[in-house]
């Protein structure tokens, strides 16, 4: 029988967020996928520097990339550094590829990476939703929803 995964992933260094993600897509579920890397690109987002902020994921021959996220090349690199937009392969188990793979087919659900982060073994990890793309009404609805929530928790701090 499989452990149970914690519910929140455990997080020592972030270095790249798509904060753009929550407020476009309704996050249904989420998962930690490791991240196949090269030499440099790690040397890249131990300096913090990676953006995740147009990028996606996708199954591709029985296997999930991480699409168009820009890992720059490493200042001190050399003739083997590597290439910055390059697909890279996410590391998940059989099993959550194939539920992957048949929510997005079925249910018309995208895959979208939320945050790219070290673990505390100081491997590269990157946060993936499962998440169904929101319309312009759902998102006022969301930003209505949001503000009433700050001005209900302001309102009762104020009261006592």
């Amino acid at each position: 029988m499989a452990r149970p995964k914690p519910e929140t992933f455990d997080k020592q260094k972030t270095v790249a967020e798509n904060r753009r993600a929550r407020f476009d897509y309704a996050v249904e579920d989420k998962l930690e996928a490791g991240i196949a890397l090269q030499g440099t690109e790690v040397k890249s987002l131990r300096a913090g520097e990676a953006s995740i902020a147009e990028s996606y994921a996708e199954v591709r021959d029985g296997q999930v990339w991480l699409v168009n996220a820009n890992i720059p090349e490493f200042s001190h690199g050399n003739r083997f550094n590597h290439e910055p937009r390059r697909p890279r392969k996410l590391l998940l188990h059989t099993r959550e590829i194939d539920r992957l793979t048949g929510a997005v087919e079925r249910k018309g659900m995208t895959l979208v990476p939320l945050s790219i982060y070290f673990n505390k073994q100081g491997r590269a990890k990157v946060e993936l939703a499962l998440a169904k793309g929101r319309q312009a009404q759902d998102k006022r609805e969301y930003i209505k929803d949001r503000d009433w929530k700050r001005d209900k928790a302001r309102i009762m701090r104020e009261r006592g």
